[in-house]
């Protein structure tokens, strides 16, 4: 995949997803409570839960409480549904698709602080 379809492909998951807001990007939102929304931001804050190289959340160190678990699954569930539909309309895999977010998020979206997970798997803060 070249580097342009690739931050295209990126650029749509997370327009889809309501995290970029420039260009207009057909499909439906990321569902996702403000709940959620709000308890993965503070565990992200904490150094908690991390975005991992798949485009998944997950958790830095640790599982969390039922809570915070249940609103990682929440948004990851989200996430998954967004990569397959842009996997199928990009004509990539669901991997690459996530990897794509991935690479955008961390580069443009991830707060100092905050963690990501490396290639090889180990957690950095940005």
């Amino acid at each position: 995949m070249t580097r342009m379809k690739y931050l295209a492909l990126a650029a749509a998951i997370l327009g889809a997803a309501g995290v970029v807001t420039v260009g207009a990007i057909a499909g439906p939102a990321f569902a996702q409570t403000a709940q959620a929304k709000a308890l993965v931001d503070a565990a992200k804050a904490q150094g908690i839960v991390g975005e991992q190289n798949d485009g998944y959340l997950g958790f830095v160190s640790g599982s969390g409480d039922a809570a915070l678990q249940a609103a990682v699954n929440e948004i990851n569930a989200g996430r998954a549904g967004l990569y397959r539909q842009a996997a199928a309309r990009n004509g990539v895999s669901v991997a690459a698709a996530g990897a794509a977010a991935f690479t955008e998020v961390v580069s443009s979206r991830l707060r100092p602080g905050e963690y990501y997970q490396t290639a090889d798997g180990a957690w950095r803060q940005k």
